[in-house]
């Protein structure tokens, strides 16, 4: 198999990524109000939280220590990014300031990291031949829906429009394309690395879900809508990828 045939379909999954903007065309952010941002806080932090999970699963089945390392770097990362971006008050992305600014540019910021993992994973698939690299990129499409919704569920209702959601959810996800094509150049140096990587999203992302999305969701909405609806979101996303022949 040709190489642009392989970038070619990490780019399909990187596209796909930008459909989870799509519910917003339809629901104006105007109509949410402050509880609905809190719930969609939620539903952000139990999407990431199931992506984690799964992430981690995959990691530590690959390569055990070298997940459990990439996690504790992944934790680590997000602390010093936010430790920095906190100093910068004025903060400013387009339509977003301040505290709104830092949140989505660490949230675009772990999934594109996360989505970096993922072309490996692609890459390293099409090594293994053409049918398993294929039934990797339809999976991986469909599991990047709600990572879409998930960065979605963040910027829209701060004022994004949903264009620049799924702009900003596509872009999340070019490494994808980027770095699958020399994953499957050079399998066997890839795949050595995928464990950490996986790890380092799985950790990245959990511990913005805990430590930040779900604390400021319950500071409007009441902890139990709060939980309840992370928890759907999580148990959503883990039976979406269930029924992905493969996942």
């Amino acid at each position: 198999m040709e190489w642009p045939l392989v970038f070619a379909a990490a780019l399909l999954t990187a596209l796909a990524t930008g459909l989870g903007a799509l519910p917003f065309a339809v629901v104006g952010p105007a109509s949410l109000g402050a509880r609905g941002l809190a719930l969609g806080n939620a539903a952000a932090a139990g999407l990431m939280l199931a992506a984690s999970g799964m992430l981690a699963l995959e990691g530590v089945k690959l390569g055990p220590l070298a997940a459990a390392i990439g996690a504790v770097a992944g934790v680590a990362f997000i602390r010093v990014s936010d430790a920095v971006l906190s100093r910068f008050e004025d903060l400013d992305l387009g339509a977003l300031k301040g505290a709104d600014a830092r949140r989505a540019i660490l949230i675009v910021g772990i999934m594109t990291l996360h989505s970096a993992a993922e072309g490996i994973g692609v890459g390293v698939a099409f090594g293994d031949g053409a049918p398993l690299g294929w039934f990797v990129t339809i999976a991986m499409a469909i599991h990047n829906i709600p990572e879409g919704l998930a960065i979605s569920l963040v910027l829209v209702p701060r004022g994004v429009s949903w264009r620049s959601a799924a702009w900003w959810s596509v872009f999340s996800s070019l490494p994808q394309p980027l770095l699958a094509v020399p994953a499957y150049l050079s399998v066997l140096v890839f795949a050595t690395l995928l464990p950490a990587g996986l790890g380092f999203a799985a950790g990245a992302m959990a511990w913005m879900a805990v430590s930040d999305m779900i604390p400021e969701a319950r500071r409007v909405a009441d902890t139990r809508s709060v939980l309840l609806v992370a928890i759907l979101a999580a148990v959503a996303m883990l039976g979406l990828f269930a029924v992905i022949p493969g996942g």
